[in-house]
């Protein structure tokens, strides 16, 4: 599987990337493989609140509905529009082109409570 180094993971398999005050977040390589085809994918709105480790975005695939858990609390800033066309990214570019949402976190303290890479592939590996 694969785990970029640049990343934090929360342990319902979601990661984030900081950039300066932004933060991206996506599901795993893990994830969208547990999944199988991701048939349609709805971000939050633009302007919501979301609550780490409560749901903020919910994804189907062909098996069923999963809800995406916020890793960190604060403001959605963007969604990833192609995602309404092409929901498939989250399957072929999870780290890449099939992010979910941008937001500014309220609270910076709680990226250190997610697992690192090593961390999170050991999680994944169990």
């Amino acid at each position: 599987m694969n785990v970029p180094a640049d990343l934090r993971y929360a342990k319902t398999h979601e990661w984030i990337r900081v950039e300066g005050d932004a933060v991206t977040v996506g599901i795993t390589d893990h994830a969208q493989a547990e999944l199988t085809d991701i048939v349609y994918a709805e971000p939050p709105k633009v302007g919501a609140e979301v609550k780490a480790g409560k749901t903020a975005a919910v994804v189907e695939s062909v098996k069923a509905a999963s809800d995406i858990y916020s890793p960190l609390t604060g403001m959605v800033t963007e969604v990833n529009a192609g995602l309404s066309g092409n929901p498939a990214l989250l399957n072929t570019d999870p780290f890449g082109q099939g992010w979910i949402y941008k937001m500014k976190a309220t609270d910076p303290t709680e990226i250190a409570a997610l697992l690192t890479p090593e961390a999170y592939t050991v999680q994944i590996a169990q």
